[in-house]
């Protein structure tokens, strides 16, 4: 009898310290778990307009010097939204000798602005809906700039050409490059307005 109530005491004592255990152990996750702090990682981006995403982009950096030349930056700021055939540095880089200086002089600005105006159209054309409109216009498409010229859109080889008011062309080479107020397609060659 002395056996089981000493092995009785034993068990007891156990089950107090293990269930102590316990408690100190769901105690002290508790207390880590108060402590613990929640993090929201939800980041939100948006996405630039047309001057800002085209500034980020090494590519159309004569561009953009052009467009502030011209004092259009918050005209391409504005909520539009806009098409912009924008050409790139390349596009710059084929005007003939002298053009692209002659244009960014004080004197010229009237000029640089119709040029650049030229490559905007007035509303969102990403390139499915130039595609259907050219498909649903027997290959042709005309569309009216913002500096009151038109381009005619086709396409050759499945890219989408432009033929400016003097027969130039240029293709696009880069297509749909979103701004938070239009669209922006990259071209191969500056068009000219009449």
């Amino acid at each position: 009898m002395k056996l089981v109530k000493t092995i009785s005491a034993f068990v007891l004592v156990g089950v107090i310290t293990a269930s102590c255990g316990q408690k100190k152990e769901a105690e002290s996750t508790e207390m880590a778990d108060s402590t613990a702090v929640v993090m929201d990682t939800t980041v939100v981006v948006e996405t630039p307009n047309i001057v800002g995403v085209a500034a980020g982009n090494a590519d159309f950096s004569t561009l953009v010097t052009a467009v502030k030349a011209a004092g259009l930056v918050e005209t391409l700021s504005s909520d539009g939204p806009f098409t912009v055939f924008a050409p790139n540095n390349a596009a710059f880089a084929k005007l003939p000798a002298g053009t692209l200086d002659s244009l960014l002089k004080p004197e010229s600005l009237d000029k640089l602005q119709a040029v650049l105006k030229y490559h905007v159209v007035a509303g969102k054309f990403d390139a499915a809906t130039v595609i259907d409109a050219i498909n649903k216009n027997n290959g042709k498409y005309t569309v009216t700039t913002v500096q009151g010229g038109t381009i005619v859109l086709s396409l050759k080889d499945g890219k989408v050409m432009l033929t400016d008011a003097n027969g130039g062309t240029a293709t696009v080479v880069l297509a749909d490059v979103a701004a938070s107020n239009g669209v922006i397609h990259a071209i191969d060659t500056v068009v000219m307005p009449k």
